[in-house]
Formats: structure tokens, C-alpha cells, sequence
């Protein structure tokens, strides 16, 4: 499809070629592990061309695949794009891709856990050596950089606090230093769409396509979109590691892509409906949601961002304590509480400060109260504040 439409064009158009419709609306399901050559001579055309879209075995991906890597493609302005089981699953195996033994990396120091523990606890296993920075940075970042730094880890917005670094500053003074640097950002926030990371020079965006790709909570996937000079790495070196996803998740993907758009449009204006009552709440110190100018990073996000999804945070005037907590997270009616999101029902959890605390030791910025993680569904956000202010009532008659 022609970069000329608009993305809301391109969610409802992207993958779908006629060759992975076959005369349906969606792409055709495909499951298969062996694919059939009809002689020698196609075989042979089809080990050529395996990476490129011919049928040549299920590993490597059918029709189904294809529609969405093709979708994901157009969308996020890359030379390809690479399917994972989960959102993990793209970050380990896209930095492994591109480090071996001696090598060092640079990672968010407010980067998602997991994340994290994967360069302690396995990384480090296989000597390779991680920085963790401050997410606000800047040029600053170019003082960290090593002879043998091979990856430097964005993520925007950081993980529970939401900071907003200044992503063109790093990505720029990175560049100065080592121009072969390859620079991947966890981009699953802003579902690839919201920051087109690759326009900002960045090498490979990743995404939990668990969250707002698939928008229903029920289909694990993780994406890497590559620029064209590290994509034959990405691809090459995931397959090896074997990577791939059923036929079936990349169909549920593909089709979430569609509603897209109209989906993180709902989840933007509910959760900044959201977010500003609470600016307004006694119990909140601060709301960390990057379009509130309370949020680190604000101007970066106005500056580099076209909008925002439905996760954010706030921060409690107070640490609760046990009893407190239980009184506040327990009895919601429509708030659930989960880890995943990006699905259209609205969850909660909680985290306190210590143990933020213990996954950024880099950071100086401490929190004192208790930190509330929402994600922002697609119901009324009436019916959210009411249920919310809810809450902050059972938590006042907790503490009398």
C-alpha cells in the first residue's frame, strides 16, 4: 500500500494483499509446519526466496505471518519485522542479536523489570556487561559509552514512573560517539504508532503486540520492526534462536490492527479524563501521565509524540500500609487488578516506594508514597473516577 494514506487508512488496509486474503476480508489462517514444493525447481526458488516471504517452511512463517509482518512493516516505517511469542521474547532476542561475549550495553535504569533482570541474570552470565543510565539523560549518555558498547536500550515512557526522555538528544549524542551503535527502544506504549521510533534514527522498535496490538487480553506476541541495516541480523539470528509465534496469534494480531486506531484514540481521552480528577484528589501527590506537564519529560513528549495510550500512574500522599492497601485494592468493581494491559478492560496494581526503589538504584528521583499503576479501558470514565473515588473513601475510613 502507498505511504500516501493517512494511519488510519493504514490500520485497515496494512497486510492485507490479495495473496494473503485469498478472497476474504482478513488473511487466511495457515497452520502449517511442512510446506509443499511442487517440484525441484520450486523448492529450490523457495530456499532462495525463504527469506523473503516464500513459503518454505512453517518456522519460518505461511501466508498468516506474513500479513502481519507486512502489516507491521508499513506501519512502523521499517525493512521488516520480526514475530516473538511475548513481548520479552522481542527484547532478549533482539539484543541478542547483535552482542556476544566481551561486549557491553546500555539500558534504561527505569527500564521494565524483566527487561532488566535479563541483563543481570543472564547477560552477565554470557559476559556482557550492562550500564544502566538515567532515563533523562540526554547527551549526557555519551559519557557511558564504551569501545566495545554494542546496544543502547531505550524506553519510553519508563516503565511505572512514565518519564519521557529526550529520545533525538541521546539518539544524536550516541551517534557522535560510535555511528554503529544499534539502538532499540521498547516503543509498546505508544503501540509503534503514537512515536515512530525508526523516524527518530533509532534501529529496531519493540513492542508487547500483547497489549494494543491484540486490544482483548487473550493472545501472547511480541514484534521488532528493523531498519534496513539491521534487519537481516534481527531476522537471521532470531530464527536461529528459534523464535516464531502460531498461526493462529498472528491472526488475532493482525485483525486487532484494524480497530487500532479508534481504540488508542478511546483509551487516550479516558485516561486524561482520568488523570486530571486525580490532579484534584487530596490522597495524590502527582499523576505521572505524559501529556500532564506533573509528568518528567513533558515538553519531549508535546515535542516527539502525536498522543498518548491509556497507562499511567499517580502517586498517594502516604505509604499505605498493609491494612490500608487492602482497603483501597481490594473492592474495586471495575478495576482488576492484572500485569498485562493494553486490553479494553481497565486494571490496577500497586507498587511502594522501596520497591521501586530496588529496580532503579541508578535513578535519584525516590518516591515516598505509594505508587498506583492504572491502565484506562474503554468504559465510561465516569463510571472509572466513581470507582476509583471509591477508593480514596474506603482508604479515609481505613485510616480512622
Amino acid at each position: 500500500m502507498s505511504n500516501r494514506h493517512s494511519l488510519s487508512t493504514t490500520f485497515v488496509h496494512a497486510g492485507r494483499n490479495k495473496r494473503f486474503l485469498q478472497g476474504s476480508v482478513n488473511p487466511i489462517i495457515q497452520r502449517a509446519s511442512s510446506l509443499v514444493f511442487d517440484n525441484l525447481a520450486h523448492k529450490k526458488q523457495a530456499t532462495l526466496q525463504r527469506a523473503k516471504g516464500s513459503l518454505f517452511y512453517g518456522r519460518r512463517g505461511t501466508l498468516t505471518h506474513f500479513a502481519l509482518q507486512e502489516a507491521m512493516t508499513e506501519l512502523e516505517g521499517g525493512a521488516g519485522c520480526y514475530l516473538y511469542p511475548c513481548g520479552a521474547a522481542a527484547v532478549t532476542h533482539s539484543i541478542l542479536s547483535f552482542v556476544q561475549s566481551g561486549d557491553h550495553i546500555l539500558m534504561s535504569g527505569a527500564a521494565y523489570e524483566p527487561s532488566q533482570d535479563f541483563c543481570n541474570l543472564l547477560l552477565k552470565r554470557f559476559q556482557v556487561e550492562t550500564t544502566y543510565y538515567d532515563p533523562m539523560i540526554g547527551e549526557g549518555i555519551s559519557s557511558l559509552i564504551q569501545q566495545n558498547t554494542k546496544v543502547l536500550f531505550l524506553e519510553a515512557p519508563s516503565s511505572l514512573t512514565m518519564e519521557i526522555p529526550d529520545i533525538p538528544s541521546i539518539v544524536k549524542a550516541a551517534r557522535q560517539v560510535n555511528p554503529d551503535i544499534v539502538i532499540m527502544i521498547d516503543n509498546t506504549w505508544s503501540a509503534g504508532v503514537l512515536f515512530k521510533a525508526l523516524e527518530h534514527d533509532i534501529d529496531i522498535s519493540i513492542q508487547a503486540g500483547t497489549k494494543y496490538l491484540v486490544g482483548h487480553s487473550d493472545v501472547m506476541i511480541g514484534t521488532a520492526v528493523a531498519n534496513a541495516r539491521c534487519w537481516d541480523k534481527l531476522r537471521e539470528n532470531s530464527y536461529l534462536m528459534g523464535q516464531m509465534v502460531d498461526a493462529d496469534s498472528a491472526y488475532v494480531t493482525a485483525r486487532g490492527i484494524r480497530t487500532l486506531g479508534i481504540r488508542l484514540k478511546q483509551h487516550e481521552e479516558n485516561a486524561l479524563k482520568v488523570a486530571r480528577w486525580l490532579t484534584s484528589q487530596p490522597q495524590v501527590k502527582a499523576v505521572y501521565h505524559p501529556a500532564l506537564a506533573s509528568c518528567p519529560g513533558h515538553a519531549f513528549f508535546k515535542r516527539d509524540f502525536t498522543g498518548a495510550s491509556g497507562l499511567f500512574s499517580f502517586e498517594l500522599q502516604q505509604k499505605l500500609t498493609q491494612q490500608q492497601l487492602e482497603c483501597f485494592m481490594n473492592h474495586f468493581s471495575l478495576f482488576s487488578m492484572a500485569y498485562s494491559w493494553g486490553g479494553f478492560e481497565s486494571l490496577i496494581l500497586y507498587n511502594q516506594p522501596e520497591e521501586i526503589m530496588a529496580i532503579r538504584p541508578s535513578i535519584e528521583r525516590k518516591l515516598s508514597g505509594t505508587l498506583i499503576r492504572v491502565h484506562i479501558g474503554l468504559e465510561d470514565p465516569e463510571d472509572l473516577i466513581a470507582d476509583l473515588q471509591a477508593g480514596f473513601e474506603r482508604l479515609t475510613q481505613c485510616a480512622d
